[in-house]
């Protein structure tokens, strides 16, 4: 079993023998004769480490064609350096699996009954999976990870600052977020600068985990009272979204936490706290939640809506759109329709009732089975699958080195775990604001590697 299990995750001898008979693997440093002479290449990393920088200190207030030219230099300079670097890129289980999603997204184009659109889709996701491949050289870099992931944190700081000032003052709602039915239906949601709670809600999951793992890392008291100041607007921020999914997503993210947290301390623990602690910890949790399920009427509407089924005017939508693409998957069962959205709004309307137009699936596994087939969508599975083994693995060691970055890491799994329970019944990760910090949470978990000697430890 145990056997079987390696080889589904990739595991480094497999990996190792793949990559001596890879002819691509021998491109990476194909020029580097002409990086020797270049004085701005001895900058490569910080110079990648910027462009990352920049992409997500952006992204929440720049138009999806601007984010868009910042991921075409990204791609540019990534290829640059792959071209000319002075030794072989390090390849890991995830690089593995996240080209084979792209091989299969560009076979799901070649069969694309419209191909043009879908081949818009393939164009944007090579750019995604570009940043993902720059991203996880880079982040091997302790200082240069500090540097992206506190960029990151402060531009949350200020889109969870704004959202919450929208909650105390009110803000104009864009769209019919509520139930025009339900007691909530004049009730603010917060939008930030991103235009949409449930949008809004997904972007600062991955911020509340990362500002917690902050909380242990950062160093003197006023740093870490910023990393506990933007654990407090980030959670009040994503609380004032209402957004269902962003909630129960919030609690994925604090249970893996705590799980994760515990694997971490649990050696260095009384035998008593070792039995104890985490039924004490959830038990308190499942407590709080439930005073607050009773007292808070607002937070009881929104959550006993998610069992009003189409008597709640959200539900009815997400599930009619639902209904219409059962029946494009069975016409595209294997490889889709192809990927981007643009392939969906062709054909979606072909099969949908003329009352609910939709932009996506408002899920991402379904989404991924209209575009890419159920081939696609196993793909995605195995990529999770290989991610999470991979980021466990990794802390295992880093755990017994007693080093402090698998602090990072537990924030990094925990908000794919949070990501990917919310992408459940929305498709908020195909805006560019989300997916660049979901490839982002896959190249911070592919940089911890085995041969990686970090220089930060306890």
């Amino acid at each position: 079993m145990k056997s079987a299990w390696s080889i589904i995750t990739l595991s480094k001898p497999q990996l190792n023998q793949w990559l001596k008979g890879s002819y691509l693997h021998r491109f990476s440093g194909w020029l580097s004769d002409w990086r020797e002479g270049s004085w701005l290449f001895q900058w490569s990393e910080a110079i990648g480490a910027a462009l990352i920088s920049i992409v997500l200190l952006l992204a929440p207030y720049i138009s999806t064609p601007l984010i868009g030219l910042l991921l075409v230099a990204v791609a540019g300079y990534w290829l640059i350096n792959t071209l000319t670097a002075d030794k072989r890129a390090i390849i890991t289980p995830v690089h593995v699996l996240v080209f084979l999603y792209w091989c299969v997204a560009t076979v799901a184009t070649g069969f694309s009954p419209v191909k043009s659109a879908a081949l818009n889709g393939w164009i944007t996701l090579t750019l995604y999976l570009v940043l993902f491949a720059l991203a996880a050289q880079i982040l091997r870099s302790p200082k240069l990870f500090n540097w992206i992931i506190t960029s990151y944190l402060l531009t949350a700081l200020i889109v969870s600052s704004y959202g919450v000032r929208q909650e105390f003052f009110g803000v104009q709602q864009l769209a019919t977020w509520n139930d025009p039915n339900s007691p909530l239906a004049n009730d603010t949601r917060v939008y930030s600068y991103l235009g949409n709670p449930n949008l809004l809600g997904s972007y600062l999951l991955p911020a509340i985990a990362f500002s917690i793992a902050a909380i242990f890392i950062w160093q003197g008291w006023i740093q870490t009272t910023l990393a506990i100041i933007m654990t407090a607007v980030n959670s009040a921020c994503l609380y004032f979204t209402d957004s269902r999914g962003a909630w129960l997503a919030m609690a994925v993210l604090i249970g893996a936490l705590l799980l994760l947290f515990y694997a971490w301390w649990r050696e260095y623990l009384p035998r008593f706290w070792q039995i104890w602690l985490l039924p004490l910890v959830f038990g308190s949790l499942a407590g709080l939640l439930l005073i607050a399920f009773i007292t808070l009427e607002p937070l009881r509407l929104r959550l006993m809506s998610i069992f009003a089924g189409r008597e709640d005017s959200s539900n009815n939508f997400r599930i009619n759109v639902w209904e219409a693409c059962f029946k494009i998957i069975k016409d595209y069962p294997v490889i889709g329709i192809g990927p981007g959205h643009d392939a969906f709004n062709q054909i979606y309307p072909r099969y949908m009732d003329s009352r609910y137009p939709a932009l996506s699936a408002y899920s991402i596994y379904l989404e991924h089975i209209v575009e890419m087939g159920y081939l696609g969508f196993s793909c995605l599975i195995w990529l999770v699958a290989v991610t999470c083994n991979h980021g466990l693995r990794q802390l295992s060691r880093l755990r017994q080195s007693r080093n402090k970055r698998g602090i990072y890491l537990i924030a990094a799994i925990a908000a794919t775990a949070s990501l990917a329970f919310h992408g459940v019944v929305d498709t908020v990760w195909y805006r560019p604001q989300i997916n660049t910090i979901w490839w982002l949470l896959l190249a911070i978990i592919a940089s911890f590697y085995d041969d990686v000697k970090s220089s930060v430890s306890d």
